[in-house]
C-alpha cells in the first residue's frame, strides 16, 4: 500500500462511546461554512485551548462507534483545518466512516486504542504493518485492515480523485 503513515501526537481522546462529531463545533454551529470560524469554535466545550495546542500532523482518538448520529462534514473539516490528519478509534459508525474515507480523511479502527495512548503521546499508524505504535511508550496494537476500496480511495485523496483516476468500464 502506498498510503503514507500517520505520525503525530494524540491531540485529544474522546472517552465516550457513540460520540456524535457534531459536538466538536456544537450543533447550533453545524451550518457555518467558514473554516476559520468553525476552527475557532472546534473543541471549545472540551478544551478551550485546543486550537492553540494542536499542531499539524496530530490525530484524535475515539471510542466505540465514533461518529454516531448524523455525520455532518463541518466538524471534521474544522479539525482538518487545525491540522488534525486522522482518527484512530475503537470502532466507527458506518455512515461517518464512509463519509470521511470518501473525503480522503484517514481512519483506523483499532480495538483497545484508548488503553494504548494518553493525550499528547506520539503515535504512528503504520498502514503496511497494520499496527498503531505508541512511540512515546514503545508499545503497539494491531488495527483492522482497510478494505481495498477504502485504501485505494485514501491513497487517491478521496472518492472524487479516485473516480477520476479509475478508467470507466
Amino acid at each position: 500500500m502506498a498510503l503514507k503513515n500517520l505520525r503525530g501526537r494524540v491531540a485529544f481522546i474522546f472517552e465516550e462511546d457513540d460520540f456524535d462529531v457534531d459536538q466538536i463545533v456544537g450543533v447550533k454551529n453545524i451550518k457555518i461554512q467558514d473554516l476559520d470560524e468553525l476552527a475557532g469554535l472546534a473543541m471549545q466545550s472540551y478544551d478551550p485551548d485546543f486550537a492553540a495546542s494542536v499542531k499539524p500532523g496530530d490525530v484524535i482518538v475515539g471510542g466505540h462507534n465514533f461518529g454516531y448520529g448524523h455525520p455532518h462534514y463541518p466538524p471534521m473539516k474544522a479539525l482538518r483545518h487545525l491540522g488534525i490528519t486522522g482518527v484512530i478509534a475503537e470502532s466507527f459508525s458506518p455512515g461517518y466512516w464512509r463519509g470521511e474515507i470518501s473525503m480522503g480523511f484517514p481512519q483506523a479502527s483499532c480495538p483497545g486504542i484508548r488503553t494504548l495512548v494518553q493525550r499528547w503521546d506520539e503515535v504512528e499508524v503504520d498502514w503496511d504493518a497494520g499496527v498503531v505504535r505508541n512511540l512515546t511508550k514503545g508499545t503497539e496494537l494491531p488495527f483492522e485492515p482497510l478494505a481495498k476500496a477504502d485504501a485505494l480511495m485514501l491513497e487517491a485523496g478521496g472518492l472524487v480523485p479516485y473516480l477520476k483516476q479509475t478508467p470507466a468500464s
